[in-house]
């Protein structure tokens, strides 16, 4: 495939691979990681938006904790081997919401408090055979954009609805376009944490959050996770394949495990309603659908760098360098190209860099303040001041456009 990931993350320099680090634990290399922190900031600054409080909790924890949740009767296979520490054993986490449970039972808790909304990017960890890894979309360690919300159950359809209209929000400002959404539903075979009427009263709560934005949606029995129902938002790649990128999970069955609770107006314990939520999935699978979507020319303000400022000749790399400082000073990305290499050839190179400004710099520009800009896309403007250069560019970044911002 032309735009496969895999091929332009190496072309483009976002990641690498060493047999001395393992398969499956990609190198982010600089381009890659500048692509993976500005989305890391868009998932903190939206959950924080939506109401959710930071959070971090360590990778690992005893071999109990995963006991306690489920995880380990569920998943032991699919974990790596407990670490055997002072007598004790210690597990790399395949989840992070055992941790996050925890935290909501640090203090005793109120109604008044509820809804509690925990957001944490954090590591986990998933022994996957060596024969089903590549690239970025199938790894042993994965970074989570992951929320956790606890709530009453008078408060589950406005939480699971506002998780859904944040997930939304954030597909516009990507580009991602949602081919469906999915309920996926407790099966007939077993495996499932809980008591069926428990089940359909959650899955009866996503319905309900779904009607109530006039989300069409399909069920999928059998493709709950084993703790509760899901709301799956399903897209399609660009070779055509349907894949899961974002979940509103139900839980009643984790509160129970770790003995969740919060007093109610009448004075007395009870349980709360945990909501699995990740607006942004995981940044592995996330960057290399977007490689994908955008045939790595992303837009301005996820390009690793923002400009590529080129002199016409050696005479004018002074000029260019100014410029540099002057781009690098409104907090952009930008690189200057002063080899030996003929204008043509530097002008390949920044095309091939997928860079979506290019500002060249010669005589005439150096004497009215101005570059000769070009747009990745093809488009040439002759003369654009500096100050209108820095102007369009860092509000296209700041709004996090998709355009260039250059009609």
């Amino acid at each position: 495939m032309e735009n496969d990931h895999r091929r332009l993350g190496r072309e483009l320099g976002l990641f690498a691979t060493d047999t001395a680090v393992g398969a499956g634990l990609p190198l982010w290399l600089p381009d890659g990681a500048v692509i993976r922190a500005e989305l890391e900031r868009f998932a903190m600054e939206e959950a924080l938006r939506s109401g959710c409080q930071r959070v971090y909790t360590p990778v690992l924890a005893k071999r109990e904790l995963y006991e306690r949740s489920g995880h380990w009767a569920k998943f032991s296979a699919d974990m790596f081997p407990p670490m055997r520490v002072g007598g004790e054993e210690f597990v790399l986490r395949p989840a992070n919401c055992p941790h996050h449970a925890l935290i909501y039972a640090s203090c005793q808790r109120s109604f008044r408090d509820l809804p509690v909304r925990l957001a944490e990017l954090g590591s986990m960890f998933r022994r996957e055979l060596s024969g089903v890894l590549g690239g970025l979309s199938r790894v042993r360690q994965i970074n989570l954009d992951d929320a956790h919300v606890f709530c009453t159950n008078d408060q589950i359809e406005d939480e699971v609805a506002a998780a859904l209209a944040q997930i939304r929000r954030a597909y516009q400002v990507l580009g991602i376009e949602i081919a469906y959404y999915r309920l996926s539903q407790r099966g007939e075979d077993g495996g499932y944490l809980g008591e069926p009427a428990i089940w359909a009263r959650a899955e009866a709560a996503l319905r309900a959050a779904l009607d109530r934005l006039a989300i069409d949606h399909v069920p999928a029995p059998g493709e709950a996770a084993f703790y509760g129902p899901k709301i799956d938002i399903q897209v399609v790649d660009a070779a055509g394949r349907e894949e899961t990128l974002s979940t509103v999970q139900l839980d009643f069955n984790q509160p129970e495990r770790f003995d969740l609770s919060y007093v109610g107006s009448d004075g007395r314990r009870h349980r709360p309603v945990m909501i699995h939520r990740g607006a942004l999935s995981a940044m592995e699978r996330l960057v290399a659908h977007l490689i994908e979507r955008y045939n790595g020319a992303f837009p301005p303000w996820l390009a690793p760098v923002h400009v590529v400022v080129l002199p016409v000749a050696a005479v004018h790399a002074d000029a260019a360098g100014r410029l540099r400082d002057r781009l690098a000073a409104a907090d952009l990305r930008v690189e200057i190209d002063t080899s030996d290499n003929t204008l043509a050839a530097r002008l390949r190179r920044a095309q091939q860099r997928k860079a979506p400004y290019v500002a060249v710099v010669g005589d005439r520009e150096v004497a009215a303040d101005q570059v000769a800009l070009r747009l990745r896309e093809g488009q040439q403007h002759l003369a654009v001041s500096v100050a209108d250069l820095i102007a369009t560019i860092t509000a296209a970044v700041a709004t996090r456009s998709r355009e260039a911002g250059f009609s």
